[in-house]
């Protein structure tokens, strides 16, 4: 427990200065925590080893930073377009060349779905730190209030299990626990910081809770598949990168979502 204590606590402290200053700097950072996740990802099939690795990095990182420079929506449509051919071709026609127990289409499927929502992901923590840093906090706030609510409600109250082969912990009880709170509080901070609370925004927050807890269960899924406990062990008792952020990266893609479609 010390030691999970000690590592959050230095990985925050190094964290809060860029994300309190956002810019360029925070983008790089983020550009780096990224290139961490996908390599906890490819690790899962050993694919660090081959040539569709390369591909993957730079499509992903075109992906991260194609929307920094509010380019033109037109001209974001087109360069999207452009990473995401190409990394299909880069990835599935090696799949021609190596023989099937070497590399298959379902590991090229794999990589570039992985590739595509690692980029998105990411993406979409930079565009919500250059709104405001009010909304980046919102934000965060949703998955870890939801998380440490359902962790809680479902200990107490807890009686039916939600996905007992996936985390046999959670529960439904736990999980409506999780939405409540993870909804009021984020609002809470929502109204008091950055502005009015409006319905859509509760409905989005609600919205926000439940795919948070989505996300958590498919990557916890991912890891049981693998036999694994955590993606990495880069921050001492919690885990990787994608320990710590998986359901924040699914928050974050959806709420880029709801804006340009609802909110």
């Amino acid at each position: 427990m010390k030691i999970r204590v000690i590592s959050a606590f230095v990985v925050i402290a190094i964290l809060i200065p860029f994300i309190y200053f956002g810019g360029a700097i925070y983008a790089f950072i983020i550009g780096i925590i990224a290139i961490l996740g996908f390599k906890e990802i490819i690790d899962l099939k050993k694919h660090h080893q081959m040539l569709p690795f390369i591909p993957c990095l730079f499509s992903m990182t075109g992906l991260l930073f194609i929307t920094y420079n509010n380019f033109n929506s037109d001209y974001i449509y087109g360069l999207t377009s452009i990473i995401l051919i190409g990394l299909f071709l880069s990835l599935f026609i090696p799949t021609i060349v190596y023989k099937n127990d070497v590399y298959k289409t379902s590991d090229a499927m794999y990589l570039y779905g992985a590739t595509i929502f690692l980029g998105m992901g990411f993406n979409s923590l930079i565009f919500a730190r250059n709104i405001s840093l009010g909304i980046f906090i919102f934000l965060i706030l949703i998955p870890i209030i939801t998380d440490t609510a359902a962790m809680i409600t479902g200990k107490y109250f807890g009686k039916n299990k939600l996905c007992p082969k996936i985390s046999p912990r959670k529960t439904f009880e736990g999980a409506i626990g999780g939405t409540i709170f993870g909804v009021i509080i984020p609002l809470l901070f929502y109204k008091v910081v950055v502005g009015n609370v409006s319905l859509k925004l509760v409905i989005a927050t609600i919205i926000l809770s439940v795919i948070g807890q989505i996300g958590d269960l498919i990557f916890s899924k991912m890891k049981r598949e693998n036999d694994i406990k955590d993606f990495s062990n880069i921050m001492p008792g919690h885990g990787g990168v994608l320990d710590r952020i998986d359901s924040v990266l699914f928050v974050s893609i959806m709420y880029v979502v709801l804006k340009l479609i609802f909110l």
